[in-house]
């Protein structure tokens, strides 16, 4: 018999020290997801993006919204688009080149690159 507030989790009666265990699971999850994923923002929040290991080097995943960027690399990149377009003028060129969804190109360390992005689009950048 169970005296004063019941609890219920996904429509079962959960006792006190059972609601602890589950509180422990969720809080965790939550902290076993803070240490695998760094997320970085940039440009007011305009570019965000999700650095993880990749099966061979460093990467991130992320979206940019419409606009026109200037990014500085610290080592050398290769962009990929998953969606949309990004209108790109590496450091040193005249012109821009258009790269659509599933296209790449890499970017020199220690460079800047100049970013158009028509419409918001995602994007996946290894390092190294």
């Amino acid at each position: 018999m169970c005296y004063g507030l019941n609890i219920f989790i996904d429509g079962n009666l959960v006792y006190p020290r059972k609601m602890l265990q589950h509180s422990l699971l969720y809080l965790t999850i939550i902290f076993f997801i803070i240490l695998m994923f760094k997320t970085n923002e940039y440009f007011d929040g305009k570019v965000k993006s999700i650095a993880f290991q990749g099966q061979s080097r460093p990467a991130t995943v992320g979206v940019m919204a419409a606009g026109d960027y200037v990014f500085n690399t610290a080592e050398k990149e290769k962009m990929t688009v998953i969606t949309g377009e990004l209108i790109i003028q590496l450091d040193g060129d005249r012109e821009s080149k258009s790269y659509l969804a599933g296209q790449s190109f890499e970017v020199a360390a220690d460079s800047s690159f100049n970013v158009s992005v028509p419409a918001d689009c995602a994007y996946l950048c290894e390092y190294g």
